[in-house]
């Protein structure tokens, strides 16, 4: 069983777009979870129409304390044994499901990552070819520790791995970035995918941001960061 873990808020605009792209790769045993946290656009209206007509939606409320808590409570609510985790501006690939079970099966790997095309808002220029190329993507907890690699959007991993990033600390910069590094660290890296299966859009709205902070607040970020792997880690086996 495949569980996508959606979040959203205030997404009317895109949103149907993403979920057409999404739902047409489920089987009838899968399903995609949504939180929505405080939307006060259609977006609420739109999920629950679908979701109405879909056994497959499964809608839940989001905590309303940011994106960070809302990936964790979303990605709690998953009961597949595979979660690929979603924003809800983009659209998939067509063979994006498929290809990223096939790595997860032919490598054994606990989590998956694969490149994107990052578009414009209206989805009809590309930006970077690959966000990879763009990003410098690559596996290693040390890596990410100097720079976040990875991209949530574009990740799927195994059911199983929950238990060696959850809880996700409010603190910290970015939950994409917690759960790689994880990753890295129990299960000895990611497996990337250099094949763009997603287009990833820009938009004014969107929360990621691809521009670089001030060297002291990448500083800050960073130490944030280490204090909370090493008190996460501390209360876990190695």
């Amino acid at each position: 069983m495949i569980s996508v873990a959606m979040t959203t808020r205030n997404g009317e605009r895109y949103l149907g777009a993403q979920l057409g792209s999404i739902l047409i790769q489920l089987e009838e045993t899968d399903e995609l979870v949504v939180s929505d946290d405080g939307s006060t656009d259609g977006t609420p209206a739109i999920l629950q129409a679908l979701a109405d007509k879909d056994p497959r939606v499964r809608l839940i409320q989001g905590p309303r304390e940011g994106i960070i808590a809302n990936y964790e409570h979303v990605i709690r609510a998953c009961r597949g044994e595979v979660i690929f985790l979603s924003d809800q501006d983009d659209v998939w690939k067509e063979d994006k499901v498929k290809k990223v079970m096939d790595a997860l099966e032919k490598t054994g790997a606990s989590l998956v990552m694969h490149d994107a095309a990052v578009m414009n808002e209206d989805l009809t220029e590309v930006l970077y070819p690959s966000f990879f190329a763009f990003r410098g993507c690559k596996s290693g907890f040390f890596a990410s520790l100097v720079k976040n690699r990875y991209i949530g959007c574009c990740m799927a991993f195994r059911a199983s791995l929950r238990d060696d990033f959850l809880p996700i600390p409010r603190t910290i910069q970015m939950h994409d970035q917690w759960i790689g590094m994880q990753c890295d660290r129990y299960h000895r890296g990611t497996v990337l995918l250099h094949e763009p299966l997603l287009s990833y859009r820009r938009h004014e709205e969107a929360n990621s941001d691809f521009s670089h902070n001030s060297v002291p607040v990448m500083i800050r970020n960073r130490f944030v960061l280490m204090k909370e792997l090493l008190r996460f880690n501390r209360k876990s086996p190695s």
